[in-house]
């Protein structure tokens, strides 16, 4: 994809991961990627409005998939989307961990493994101003 495509990517999502929120300086060695909302196989297009800027670990867990299990009831859940939904609807922060407070937040949260024990201890490092070096 374009340069100019990737940047404006990038300058709509804030230089962060639209999906976990960490900020692309906060990994400096890690590159973001230009994520498929729906993935090409499924029909998604390569237009802005299909693309979102996610960190390596969001774009991997997430892969082709346009749904997941809400944990807190077992039933299919549709996961995020960061063209057409809100951020703040679907999750909040409780110190370093993301909490889904929607079926579609708690099945994303649990999908990208928002709290898994490195993102956990990353976001408590930069909580407390810390080096993530």
């Amino acid at each position: 994809m374009s340069g100019a495509l990737r940047s404006a990517v990038r300058a709509r999502a804030g230089d962060r991961c639209e999906y976990c929120r960490i900020r692309q300086g906060e990994l400096p060695f890690a590159q973001f990627h230009l994520e498929h909302v729906v993935a090409r196989q499924h029909g998604g297009s390569d237009e802005l409005d299909n693309l979102a800027y996610a960190c390596q670990q969001c774009n991997l867990f997430k892969g082709p998939n346009l749904s997941s299990i809400d944990p807190a009831t077992g039933e299919p859940a549709w996961i995020f989307n960061p063209r057409q939904q809100l951020w703040e609807e679907h999750f909040v922060m409780q110190g370093a961990l993301i909490v889904g407070t929607t079926p579609t937040g708690r099945a994303t949260a649990r999908l990208l493994q928002m709290n898994s024990r490195d993102r956990v201890a990353l976001r408590k490092r930069l909580l407390h101003g810390l080096s993530n070096g």
